[in-house]
């Protein structure tokens, strides 16, 4: 029987709302593992928990919360001889939904009590790694506007999302791919490694976290009729038929803005930047499902 350690985010999703310490104890007493949790005090301390955890020698590092939380956790395992568990606990879950991770946290916890291991491919945009997706612009910048709002949630996500596509504009863009350069501009351009962003919003329904390739889905330029087609594709997991967006894949692909654009990794806002390279890393990570 493995040994977990749940690295808990007592500020994701619905964990603040719940006694999740108390939760996640009865349903791994219930089933029969042997468990630690570890709660996170702020940004980036779940991947020292994980190093740590790693360094201890659980065989399973789970992390408790969402895309966030998994993205730091999943970035203390590199390296090591443990796997990532996931319980989803966050407003999108975008990787476990991918993973087929049950979204309640009794059903996460029996599944890892028996799992399946595999290993999974990493991205890294400018050297910080995803495992679901990153991206430039309009997605990105949304997301920064999501983490001042407030509230978190899916309706606050669309509240912010119609609020500032009133005024948000794309940015030229050049980019290199399997040895083509062209130029674009770039409304969202997404790196995808898992399928959907979250909350079953598939970017790239055909990505496969397995595949050793990213799938880059460009969209240069949002008007209303089109951004109707997109949600619509979004929502029903057909956007590349919709041809309200371009795809590629590839393993290596460079980006040279204008001007500065905002990127985000798994959802969360990191920074403005100019010039971007993205790369993926096969079959890096283990994860237990």
């Amino acid at each position: 029987m493995a040994r977990i350690c749940f690295i808990l985010n007592p500020m994701s999703g619905t964990n603040r709302q719940q006694d999740v310490p108390a939760l996640l104890a009865a349903a791994a007493e219930e089933a029969g593992v042997e468990y630690e949790i570890q709660l996170t005090a702020a940004a980036g301390h779940a991947t020292e928990l994980a190093r740590a955890a790693a360094r201890a020698g659980f065989r399973i590092v789970a992390a408790v919360g969402g895309d966030g939380t998994v993205n730091e956790v999943a970035c203390g395992l590199l390296g090591t001889q443990a796997a990532l568990g996931i319980v989803p606990r966050g407003s999108g879950n975008g990787l476990a939904r991918h993973l087929e991770v049950p979204l309640t946290l009794a059903g996460a916890v029996q599944r890892m009590a028996a799992p399946t291991f595999q290993q999974i491919d990493v991205g890294r945009i400018n050297g910080r790694a995803f495992f679901c997706t990153a991206g430039l612009g309009f997605d990105a910048h949304v997301s920064k506007m999501f983490a001042s709002a407030g509230t978190r949630g899916l309706s606050t996500y669309v509240k912010v999302a119609l609020r500032e596509y009133r005024t948000y504009q794309p940015t030229p863009v050049t980019v290199t791919l399997n040895e083509q350069t062209f130029e674009t501009d770039c409304y969202v351009l997404a790196f995808a490694n898992a399928a959907q962003y979250g909350n079953n919003a598939y970017i790239a329904p055909l990505a496969d976290v397995r595949d050793g390739l990213l799938d880059l889905c460009l969209i240069d330029a949002l008007p209303v009729t089109r951004a109707l087609r997109v949600s619509l594709g979004l929502a029903l997991g057909n956007l590349p038929a919709s041809k309200a967006a371009v795809y590629h894949t590839t393993r290596h692909v460079l980006v040279r803005a204008a001007a500065p654009i905002g990127f985000h990794v798994d959802g969360d806002y990191v920074a403005d930047a100019q010039e971007y390279e993205v790369t993926l890393t096969h079959l890096e990570l283990e994860v237990a499902v």
